[in-house]
């Protein structure tokens, strides 16, 4: 009975280790605007983290200008990823969170922020994104985004 139990144990480990939930840090380049009484254009730094499979939780930080003056956005979002592990093909994910938005010479917003994007293949090392929400006005963004993986998933 005993090796039976350890027969049976030694047949599943593989299939637990694999079933590990998929983490990965995440640093994002690229550029972003936002669409509304006055338009924001500005070169975009994010950072993520995905505490697990399904999940995101993501900083974007923007640099750039309104009307001809100096402006900064910072966003943060709680991503929820439709298919996080796929190493072909795209991923979908929506979010939602709060954005700040500033510039010189006038008090900064707060908003309210949703948004849906895509990604290329979100369970390889890196590859192009492109989102579209809401955030103080229309809010897009595209650009490059990289991860780090756990050593077991870039193992298999």
């Amino acid at each position: 009975m005993r090796s039976v139990t350890l027969a049976a144990l030694a047949t599943c480990f593989p299939l637990l280790a694999h079933a590990q939930q998929l983490t990965a840090t995440e640093l994002s380049l690229g550029a972003a605007a936002a669409m509304a009484r006055q338009t924001f254009v500005g070169a975009a730094l994010g950072v993520a983290h995905r505490p697990s499979a399904e999940s995101r939780l993501g900083l974007d930080l923007a640099g750039g200008s309104v009307a001809g003056q100096a402006a900064a956005r910072a966003q943060l979002t709680l991503q929820l990823l439709v298919n996080p592990a796929t190493r072909t093909g795209l991923g979908m994910y929506a979010g939602f969170g709060a954005a700040f938005t500033a510039r010189r010479g006038a008090p900064g917003q707060g908003f309210l922020a949703v948004l849906l994007g895509v990604e290329q293949t979100p369970g390889r090392r890196q590859g192009w994104y492109a989102e579209l929400g809401l955030a103080g006005g229309v809010r897009a963004a595209a650009g490059w985004r990289m991860r780090s993986f756990p050593r077991w998933w870039r193992a298999s």
